[in-house]
């Protein structure tokens, strides 16, 4: 069973409604900027560039032979796979998503459907 956030905001038209995994992030973790972009988290696609550009200039620096580079990259992938959710419920709170409750499920759907399940008043907003 995976364990998820839920996030909503309310609008006079369209709630939404996003649930977000905890743990690692795989996505985020092969693909860092295009993960950040897909969840329109811009600032974090801007720093992910940044420090990877960074650290690659700072290997080259010290001298770091490619294995080091590589390393130093992998390294920097798997703080990201780690931090890349949390990133994304920062973000989510700045557009004004407001944290909701934990909800546990096989996937999303059936999480999803634990949520809405215990809050009769939303499910009419939302169609699954």
């Amino acid at each position: 069973m995976r364990i998820y956030t839920v996030h909503l905001r309310r609008r006079a038209l369209t709630p939404d409604l996003v649930l977000v995994k905890e743990g690692f992030c795989w996505p985020a973790f092969l693909l860092s900027v295009p993960w950040a972009l897909w969840h329109r988290m811009w600032l974090s696609a801007v720093a992910f560039m940044a420090a990877a550009a960074a650290l690659g200039g700072a290997g080259v620096l010290v001298g770091l032979d490619e294995a080091g580079q590589g390393v130093v990259s992998l390294g920097f992938a798997v703080i990201v796979g780690y931090l890349a959710n949390d990133l994304r419920r920062l973000s989510l709170a700045r557009r004004d998503f407001e944290f909701r409750d934990v909800v546990g499920g096989e996937d999303r759907a059936a999480a999803e459907r634990a949520f809405l399940d215990g809050r009769p008043e939303l499910l009419a907003d939302f169609r699954l």
